[in-house]
């Protein structure tokens, strides 16, 4: 079942009408059980496919209840055992091939459950989810159906919510604004990634033709630029579709995307870019890495060092997250090595202009078109090693050949000037008031694109008879 295919909204539609037939709290965690459970059947090879990911989730149960009464020594074992079994089950490439199962079995979803898994044992070991973990409550959430396939990580204190206060009802007001998020996340899935997919197919296809430099460059152009804003549209796409439906199920889903690519430097960029992915790196990663180098080597001199070191660290393990060749590790690499030389560049700026200066200039105009552009810029390079691969990248360099390094120019010059246009519409557009607010806020305007959105989905739908990209995380 497809996370944007009409069968899945369909699926999506009964499941809301059963579940808000009763307000009933074991009632309800019984409906979102049983359709996360059908809802992953639909991925289904036999039933002996399920056997590794059952498994998966009885180890993570059994070392959540275990987490707060395991010795000092026992609970990093856990996690070690816990993230082994994940490398084994995704086959990574650095595990001997003779080593993984030899039939094939369901992982969909399983990064994303890992996350849910090592947050649970490490937030119970410490206290911050006091109370026991029931099995329902335990399956609900890393089962949630509007969350498996490619999140957003939602932690457990939050989700738990749902079920500590008496769900209020539905009423027009909430349903038409989980309906527009809905139909905005179908126009960016179903139509802008559609066709952002289908115009770089056809520059890739033109690239392998012969033609004049000036050509190529702008065929490669195309073929580099369009992927980041393909993913935005497709990955926060299916976001805002599942947030809508969490929406009317009475679940408060984490936001994930926050106008990333108004992002002046890469830094900002991953707090704005899969959001929930950044705050859980940052909360089981950075920050205890961070401070476990500064209290082993506690020196003032050396605090640079350490700050590059966690944010190189935190980044580089994205990129293993996302898959298990190479190409994922060098991304990984690249997302690294991009975060911590931002880092370092603002701490010797500073020291270099001093704190003021370096506050004022960073807030200049200018400066942050610049930065804005190339920050769009970096983020494309470190994806073609997301999108491609090494045979592939080779390939695109020797086609380019000395149009390469002006394709990278045009990328950067295009982002900066395009970005700094779409802010300043979006500023004049924020600016235009009715009644003490933004006219694009009005319940009118709202209604009127969201309507003209959803007959724009259904005409693309029928004229290009063409099913839209699946989500790409889903691969994760």
């Amino acid at each position: 079942m497809g996370s944007t295919s009409f069968q899945f909204f369909g699926f999506a539609f009964a499941v809301v009408l059963v579940y808000n037939l009763s307000r009933s709290v074991v009632y309800r965690q019984a409906v979102l059980l049983a359709a996360s459970l059908l809802f992953l059947a639909s991925f289904s090879l036999g039933p002996k496919s399920f056997l590794p990911f059952a498994a998966f989730l009885l180890l993570g149960y059994l070392g959540v209840r275990a987490a707060p009464s395991l010795p000092r020594y026992g609970f990093p074992l856990l996690l070690c055992v816990t993230v082994g079994v994940f490398v084994w089950l995704k086959k990574y490439a650095f595990v001997p091939g003779p080593m993984f199962l030899r039939f094939s079995y369901v992982t969909v979803g399983l990064s994303y459950i890992l996350f849910r898994l090592l947050h649970l044992m490490i937030d119970r070991r410490s206290g911050d989810v006091p109370k026991g973990v029931t099995l329902l409550s335990y399956l609900t959430y890393t089962l949630n159906f509007t969350t498996l396939v490619s999140g957003p990580i939602q932690p457990y204190q939050e989700f738990e919510k749902t079920w500590s206060v008496l769900p209020e009802n539905l009423n027009f007001g909430k349903v038409a604004l989980a309906v527009e998020r809905v139909v905005t996340g179908l126009f960016k899935t179903n139509v802008l990634a559609l066709l952002i997919s289908t115009l770089q197919s056809r520059a890739l296809e033109s690239l392998a033709a012969p033609q004049p430099l000036a050509g190529r460059a702008g065929c490669g152009v195309l073929a580099l630029a369009s992927y980041p804003i393909f993913l935005y549209c497709n990955f926060s796409g299916y976001i805002d579709i599942v947030i809508g439906i969490a929406q009317l199920l009475g679940i408060a889903l984490p936001e994930n995307f926050n106008r990333p690519f108004s992002s002046d430097n890469f830094i900002n960029f991953w707090s704005r870019w899969h959001i929930t992915l950044s705050n859980w790196l940052k909360t089981y990663v950075y920050n205890p890495l961070l401070m476990t180098l500064m209290r082993r080597f506690p020196s003032p001199a050396l605090e640079t060092l350490w700050l590059a070191v966690a944010l190189f660290v935190t980044f580089f393990l994205v990129g293993l997250w996302h898959g298990q060749t190479s190409e994922f590790v060098f991304f990984g690499f690249l997302q690294g090595f991009g975060v911590a030389a931002n880092r370092v560049y603002q701490i010797q700026m500073t020291k270099l202009l001093g704190r003021k200066p370096f506050q004022a200039l960073s807030k200049n105009h200018l400066y942050v078109t610049f930065t804005r552009g190339f920050t769009f810029t970096w983020f494309t390079f470190t994806l073609l090693w997301f999108w491609s691969n090494w045979g592939q990248i080779g390939w695109i360099r020797a086609t380019l050949g000395g149009a390469e390094a002006l394709v990278w120019l045009a990328i950067f010059a295009g982002a900066t000037v395009l970005l700094e246009a779409w802010e300043s519409f979006r500023a004049s557009a924020l600016a235009v008031h009715c009644d003490g607010a933004p006219v694009v806020y009005s319940m009118y305007w709202r209604a009127a694109l969201g309507t003209a959105l959803l007959v724009v989905v259904l005409a693309v739908s029928l004229l290009m008879n063409q099913s839209a990209p699946e989500i790409v995380y889903k691969a994760f």
